[in-house]
């Protein structure tokens, strides 16, 4: 059995070689995957179709007798348990536990051709998009965007751009490579760990230069300054620095990483503290926003940049697939006026293609979603709801700053 694994890792699942449910029909794995790689619905229809008619030939119209429906809890709930625990490492108690990042920066070995790696459902290289289209540095630092592959891979793809205004997944521009594992083994030494995005990779010496999004944020924003449009735009001044650092330690653990603490929870007890600590400081950030336009007062800052990319998928997919089912970020008016102002920034909105973010959690990640159905995009996560006016300028001292700058 094949299952699909988070889109930010490269992870093929097996089920284990013995099985303790032996079942008297044979059933084709085609029955509970959708046969998207041929792009043949028939085979899909006719798996249903067999599903109903060994279900009518067992037992007519009613329900599954008992014993069945309590052998196939124990079955799904063991395999479940397996997949989950490649999919999302957890500690004894059933708590998510984050790999670390493998490649961290060090700028000083970096080389000016650069390129980037990113995939456009995952929010930590959503950061590396909104900072680089910011500061400019479309030219100087090109960017391939990875799909999502169906075994949970990240695949590169040429897909037509319908709409110039959002970026879509490409191919590989650099290394014309089909998926990202194969770029990561391209290095010295090669690498069969986890490959994940963002990845900035150095051209000239097919090196991996970082993975860590925070180090590649940080870069753009001040290392690539000779290089970049907007060079006076910083997210990140000297006076800031301790303010964003001290943001960054609540809004990481409590909302970045809390809501996959949410969603990859393997116990209740795990689930009720994640979700808990999410939404105390949802409370905390809606409160300090009603009397400050960004989170360190006038400025945009990384702190900023960090919190939105949570922010714009929470009600599209974090509130009904990760169970953060307390409130919706539209519940909270300072919040979602805040999450509207960072979208409607020039070049802002271009970095977030709905769809792809949608397809990527609900129809990759099985072990959360094993129909693979993706519901329909809510009315207030569309483009002409998140364009509505924030009127947040007027709790800034100066203004539009971030747009004078651009």
């Amino acid at each position: 059995m094949h299952c699909i694994s988070l889109p930010s890792s490269h992870l093929l699942l097996h089920s284990p070689a013995k099985t303790t449910l032996k079942l008297a029909c044979h059933v084709s794995p085609r029955m509970f995957f959708n046969d998207s790689a041929t792009n043949n619905n028939s085979g899909s229809t006719n798996g249903f179709s067999l599903i109903k008619n060994v279900s009518k030939l067992l037992w007519g119209a009613s329900l599954p007798p008992g014993i069945l429906i309590s052998t196939v809890r124990t079955a799904w709930t063991s395999t479940w348990q397996i997949m989950m625990s490649q999919l999302a490492p957890s500690d004894p108690s059933g708590a998510y536990t984050r790999p670390f990042s493998k490649f961290r920066l060090n700028p000083t070995a970096a080389t000016t051709k650069l390129h980037l790696y990113v995939g456009l459902p995952c929010p930590w290289a959503h950061r590396t998009l909104i900072v680089r289209a910011l500061k400019g540095l479309e030219e100087a630092v090109p960017v391939s965007v990875a799909g999502h592959g169906l075994d949970g891979s990240w695949e590169f793809k040429d897909v037509p751009d319908k709409d110039n205004d959002i970026l879509v997944p490409t191919m590989d521009r650099v290394n014309r490579c089909r998926n990202l594992k194969e770029v990561y083994r391209l290095r010295k030494g090669g690498y069969d760990g986890r490959a994940t995005v963002p990845m900035l990779w150095d051209v000239e010496k097919k090196e991996v230069v970082c993975n860590e999004s925070y180090d590649i944020i940080e870069f753009f924003n001040s290392g690539l300054n000779e290089l970049a449009q907007h060079p006076g735009l910083d997210l990140s001044p000297v006076e800031l620095k301790e303010e964003i650092e001290e943001w960054n330690r609540v809004i990481y653990p409590n909302v970045n990483n809390g809501v996959y603490r949410c969603g990859f929870a393997q116990s209740q007890e795990a689930y009720d503290v994640a979700v808990s600590g999410l939404f105390s400081t949802l409370d905390r950030i809606d409160d300090h926003l009603g009397s400050s336009r960004y989170l360190c007062g006038d400025r945009l800052t990384l702190a900023d940049i960090c919190l939105f990319t949570t922010l714009i998928r929470f009600d599209l997919v974090y509130n009904v697939l990760f169970k953060c089912t307390k409130k919706k970020l539209f519940e909270y008016t300072n919040l979602h006026a805040y999450m509207r102002d960072i979208y409607q920034i020039p070049k802002v909105a271009a970095t977030c293609n709905f769809l792809e973010i949608m397809d990527g959690y609900y129809r990759m990640l099985f072990p959360l979603n094993p129909g693979s159905i993706r519901p329909v995009m809510p009315s207030v996560c569309e483009h002409e709801f998140l364009s509505r006016p924030s009127k947040r300028e007027s709790m800034s001292s100066v203004g539009k700053r971030v747009q004078h700058v651009l």
